[in-house]
C-alpha cells in the first residue's frame, strides 16, 4: 500500500491522534501476522523458523508487511508517512519483532536506520525523495566506517573514500558486510573525505545503486551468518565512482557527528525491539513448566521465571524512557541512550541463558514454534548489532563524560519533566536535527535521587514500600561512590581501554537502569494494578543491584509470588510480557486512579 502525503495529516493535527493510532497499527499488524503458534499459519513462528534454516527471507511475510505498508512506518509524518515518535514507531513494530528480530530487519527497519541521517541534515529534496522511495515499498541501506584490520595490506582497506572532484565525488573502496545491499534502492554511505584521521574526516553521500555505471559498482558475493540467516547480507565494492555533489548529505565532515545522533535513535530503538524477542522465549519457558500439568509449578521454576519477567519489565523501562526522551529532552538524550544501549543487549543474553536452564531439552528443538525461539534469537542478537561492535562504541561516548559529569553535574541538576515517564503523556515529535551528541547534563541521575528522596518520606508505611525505598537509597549511595571515583579521572576523558573505567561504565550504566524503571513505576496511574505494585520494581531492583554487588535486601516473601502470578496470568491470557500490553478486553478502567506512589502509602 503506497500513501500519499496527502493523505496523511500535518504534524500539528496528528499530535493528539498519535498515540491511537499507532495502537491501533499495532493491533492491525498482530491480527494480520496470526497466531504466531498455528503450524498452517503462513507468518506463524514455524514458517519464519522453516526460511531461516533455509536461508531464505520470509517473502510472503515481507510482502504482507509492506502491501499494509510498512515503509511509512519509517517516514516522518511530515513528508507523508506515519513515524511521529520513536517510542510509538516501537509500539507498532513490536508485532513483528516479537516473531523474528530477522523479519523486523528484512521487512524494513534497516531503511529507518540508513535514511536516519537524511532525516537529521538532508535537504529537502533528498528528504522527499527518500520519503517517496519508502513510501512506494523501496528500501535503503547504510555502509558505515569500518577500518581494515591491523595486519591488512594497504590494499585490503575496507573504508570506502570520496575525493572532492569536479561538480562532485568519486568514490572508492569496499565493504564485506552489507544488510540487504543488493535489494537496496538508496545506499547511504559515510565515506572518508579527509586523508588524516580527524573528527571531520567522514562525510555522508546517498548512492543510487540503478543510476551507476554497472563496472562502477560491483555486488560481492552474499556472507553466510550465524544469526539472521534469512537476512541477505553481501559486500559492496565501488571503483572511481562518480556522485553528484547534491548527494552530499549535510556539510562536508558531518559523518560522525550524524552517526552518533543517528545512533542514539537506532540503539535506543533496537533495545525496545528485542526486549519482546525474548518476551516469546519467556513464553516457551512458562509452557514448559505448565503444560500438560493442572497442579502448581515447581517452586524451583518460580523464581528465575519471575526474575526474567522482572528483567524484562526493567528492559522495557529502559528502552521507553530512552525512546521518550529523544522526544522530550533530545539535547540531553544521549547519555541514557549510550547507557541503555549498553546495559540492555547484556542484560537479554544473561536472560536467554537463565530461560535455556528452564527449558532444559526444550530448548534444542530448533524447528519447533512453541520451543525454536531460544537458538534462534541466541545466534541473532549479535549480528542485529548488539553484540561486541555495539558495546565498544557505547562506552566510547560514555567514558569521556564521566569525569565532567562527576565534577558539575549528579546531585546539581533538576529533574527531568514527569512526562519523560509517564506513557499516556504527549510528547513532542521526534525530530533528528534537535539531538545532540553532547552536553545537556544527566537528568537520569537525577530523577533516581527524586525519587529515592519520595519514598524516603514513605518508609514509615512499611511492606513492599518500605523495602522499595531502601533499594532506592542503595543506588543513591552507589550514585555518590561513583561521583567520588570518577571525579579522579582525568580531565581530557577517560582511557577507554582501562578495565577499572570499563568497571565505571557498567556501574554507571546500571544506575541509570534503575533510574528509569523507578521513574515508570511512580508513573503509574492505577489503570494497570500490577504495574503499580511496587512488586515487580522492587524485584527488578534487587536484581539490578545483585549485578553491581549492591547490600540488597532480602525480598518479603510474597514478591516474589505476585511477579510469577502475574507471569501466568498474562501467560494463560495470551498477553505479552512488556509494559504497553494492551489489557483484556474484559478489563475496564474506571477512570484515572491514585498514583502509584500514593496507592502504596497503606502497604502491600
Amino acid at each position: 500500500m503506497t500513501i500519499s502525503a496527502e493523505t496523511v495529516q500535518s504534524p500539528a493535527a496528528a499530535h493528539g491522534r498519535a498515540e491511537a493510532d499507532a495502537s491501533a497499527r499495532a493491533a492491525r499488524f498482530e491480527a494480520l501476522l496470526g497466531d504466531p503458534y498455528d503450524l498452517g499459519n503462513p507468518h506463524g513462528l514455524h514458517a519464519l523458523f522453516a526460511a531461516d534454516a533455509r536461508r531464505t527471507p520470509p517473502a510472503g511475510t515481507e510482502a504482507l508487511l509492506a502491501r499494509e505498508g510498512l515503509g511509512a512506518e519509517f517516514v516522518p509524518a511530515a513528508y507523508g508517512g506515519r513515524l511521529t515518535r520513536a517510542d510509538l514507531l516501537v509500539r507498532v513494530l513490536r508485532p513483528v519483532f516479537r516473531r523474528d528480530i530477522a523479519l523486523g530487519f528484512g521487512s524494513g527497519v534497516t531503511s529507518l536506520f540508513a535514511a536516519g541521517a537524511v532525516w537529521a541534515a538532508g535537504s529537502g529534496r533528498q528528504r522527499r525523495d527518500t520519503a517517496a522511495l519508502l513510501l512506494g515499498g523501496g528500501r535503503a541501506t547504510a555502509l558505515h566506517h569500518a577500518p581494515a584490520p591491523a595486519d591488512a595490506s594497504p590494499h585490503q582497506d575496507r573504508t570506502v573514500t570520496a575525493h572532492a572532484k569536479a561538480g562532485g565525488y568519486r568514490v572508492d573502496g569496499r565493504r564485506d558486510m552489507v544488510v540487504d545491499a543488493e535489494r537496496a534502492d538508496l545506499q547511504v554511505v559515510y565515506a572518508r573525505t579527509a586523508a588524516a584521521p580527524r573528527a571531520r574526516s567522514h562525510s555522508v553521500l546517498l548512492l543510487d545503486p540503478a543510476g551507476r555505471h554497472p563496472g562502477h559498482l560491483r555486488h560481492l558475493p552474499r556472507v553466510e551468518t550465524l544469526g539472521m540467516r534469512g537476512v541477505p547480507f553481501s559486500g559492496l565494492e565501488f571503483t572511481d565512482c562518480a556522485v553528484p555533489a547534491d548527494a552530499l548529505v549535510g556539510g562536508a565532515g558531518d559523518g560522525t557527528e550524524l552517526a552518533l545522533r543517528v545512533f542514539q535513535v537506532n540503539g535506543s530503538v533496537l533495545c525496545g525491539l528485542v526486549t519482546p524477542a525474548v518476551d516469546t522465549v519467556l513464553h516457551s519457558a512458562v509452557r514448559a513448566v505448565t503444560a500438560g500439568r493442572g497442579g502448581p509449578v515447581a517452586k524451583r521454576w518460580r523464581k528465575p521465571l519471575a526474575g526474567v519477567f522482572a528483567d524484562l519489565l526493567a528492559c522495557d523501562a529502559m528502552a521507553t524512557v530512552a525512546l521518550r526522551a529523544l522526544s522530550l529532552l533530545p539535547a540531553g538524550a544521549h547519555l541514557l541512550a549510550a547507557a541503555v544501549t549498553y546495559v540492555v543487549p547484556g542484560q537479554l543474553r544473561e536472560d536467554l541463558e537463565e530461560l535455556a536452564t528452564v527449558l532444559g531439552s526444550h530448548g534444542y528443538e530448533h524447528a519447533s514454534a512453541e520451543y525454536g525461539a531460544l537458538g534462534k534469537l541466541m545466534r541473532d542478537l549479535t549480528v542485529a548489532g548488539l553484540g561486541p561492535t555495539g558495546t565498544v562504541l557505547c562506552r566510547s561516548l560514555l567514558a569521556p563524560q564521566l569525569g565532567g559529569l562527576a565534577r558539575g553535574s549528579w546531585f546539581a541538576e533538576p529533574e527531568p519533566p514527569p512526562e519523560l515517564f509517564h506513557s499516556a503523556a504527549e510528547l513532542p515529535f521526534l525530530d533528528y536535527g534537535l539531538i545532540a551528541v553532547a552536553g545537556g547534563g544527566d537528568f537520569m541521575c537525577a530523577a533516581l535521587v527524586g525519587s529515592a528522596a519520595r519514598l524516603a518520606t514513605l518508609r514509615g508505611a512499611g511492606g513492599h514500600i518500605a523495602e522499595l525505598a531502601v533499594l532506592a537509597e542503595r543506588f543513591v549511595g552507589e550514585l555518590r561512590a561513583l561521583r567520588e571515583e570518577c571525579r579522579r579521572l582525568p580531565t581530557s576523558g577517560a582511557a577507554l581501554t582501562d578495565p577499572a573505567v570499563i568497571v565505571l561504565i557498567d556501574r554507571y550504566s546500571r544506575v541509570v537502569g534503575a533510574a528509569a524503571v523507578l521513574g515508570v513505576w511512580e508513573s503509574q496511574d492505577g489503570s494497570d494494578p500490577f504495574l503499580a505494585d511496587p512488586a515487580w520494581a522492587l524485584l527488578a531492583l534487587s536484581r539490578i543491584g545483585g549485578n553491581l554487588a549492591l547490600p540488597v535486601p532480602d525480598l518479603p516473601h510474597d514478591c516474589q509470588d505476585r511477579v510469577f502470578g502475574e507471569l501466568v496470568r498474562r501467560y494463560r491470557e495470551g498477553r505479552g510480557f512488556g509494559l504497553d500490553t494492551p489489557a483484556p478486553a474484559r478489563a475496564t478502567p474506571t477512570g484515572r486512579a491514585r498514583t502509584a506512589t500514593a496507592q502504596v502509602r497503606k502497604g502491600p
